[in-house]
């Protein structure tokens, strides 16, 4: 009962300091008594992004036993997750609920709800949270409009005993491609960083959500900089709305069917090499080992993620023979890697 209490303490402790901080943020350009017009804007911009913290709650999940991504992600896993539908609908960023057992929302007031998983998307990299009990909270807009680059200040904001309310410029947008097998076009870069950011929230002035974070970064700025400006890249819902209806009906996505290989892979100077290869998968089977480099794919040149990761895919059809050139101890070679389906691949919960 006292940790429940103290817990409680602390949710409406930050509840309170959040809401004292969004109307200090917006009323600091005055820095006095603002004007009529600009006091009914600012009162309006406080109540939306109080109705949108309100609306972003802890997530606690426990990866199922024996699940492949404990080994780089870990079976227990804390973040954050937004209601965006009013039948308790939550997205967040996909790799928190990977393989997941078990669920759990916890409100800004410390009250620990059940959930469980709705889907995985690997295309995108989203994940969606449906709750089983009533959140008593209202759900969040997505932005119609994607955000620009500039000074107009975003508010990113994660839940959890290390809940922060942030406020974060949006540094660019622009492409993203990971070390494992991922590709998006265009991601969020803002600074500065939140120290919590896994599945955090960006939002508008206006409380509209903008976007999921999924990375920190050490730098988020396009091009050679002077200085590295650290950051957080974040995916943006201009992902999510065209495959929403989908990821409720079916998990995922038609995009996430595609060829699967288990590697990890590094771009140094225009030449691409291999950093990890996953346990028991695909390129594990063909031979592939840390230390390759990838020469070619399908017999089409590469020396940079996108071009690997989106050669890969222009074939979509998950199961098939991936031919690769690599370069070993001096020595060209060729591997054959017969692709999979990731989706075949995860572990699941008992009944699912």
């Amino acid at each position: 009962m006292a940790d429940a209490a103290s817990s409680n303490k602390r949710g409406l402790l930050g509840r309170r300091q959040a809401a004292a901080w969004l109307l200090a943020a917006f009323a600091a350009p005055w820095l006095t008594t603002p004007p009529p017009a600009a006091a009914s804007e600012l009162e309006t911009r406080s109540r939306a992004l109080q109705r949108a913290h309100a609306a972003v709650f802890a997530l606690e999940v426990q990866a199922v036993d024996g699940a492949r991504s404990a080994a780089t992600l870990g079976r227990e896993r804390q973040g954050s997750a937004v209601l965006i539908g009013d039948d308790g609908v939550l997205l967040t960023v996909g790799y928190l609920v990977l393989e997941a057992e078990t669920v759990a929302l916890v409100n800004d007031e410390g009250v620990r709800l059940p959930a469980r998983v709705l889907a995985y998307d690997v295309a995108t990299g989203f994940g969606l949270v449906q709750a089983l009990a009533p959140l008593g909270r209202a759900a969040v807009p997505l932005a119609r409009t994607p955000p620009l680059p500039g000074p107009e200040p975003l508010t990113a904001i994660s839940a959890g005993e290390e809940a922060e309310v942030l406020p974060v410029t949006l540094v660019s947008r622009r492409a993203f491609s990971g070390t494992w097998e991922y590709h998006i076009e265009t991601a969020l870069y803002t600074s500065p960083p939140l120290d919590q950011h896994s599945g955090a929230a960006l939002f508008n002035p206006q409380g509209e959500l903008l976007g999921i974070a999924s990375l920190a970064l050490p730098d988020v700025q396009p091009g050679p900089a002077r200085q590295r400006l650290p950051g957080n890249l974040f995916l943006p819902v201009d992902l999510l709305q065209p495959v929403l209806a989908e990821l409720r009906s079916r998990g995922r996505s038609a995009a996430s069917a595609r060829p699967w290989l288990g590697l990890n892979c590094a771009e140094q100077r225009g030449e691409l090499r291999v950093l990890r290869v996953a346990d028991d998968s695909p390129a594990d089977v063909a031979g592939l080992q840390s230390g390759d480099r990838i020469t070619r794919i399908d017999g089409r040149r590469v020396g940079a993620l996108s071009q690997l990761w989106q050669t890969l895919w222009a074939d979509p059809r998950p199961q098939r023979a991936v031919e690769l050139e690599i370069e070993r101890d001096g020595r060209l070679m060729t591997v054959v890697v017969h692709a999979v389906d990731r989706d075949a691949t995860l572990a699941r919960a008992t009944g699912i």
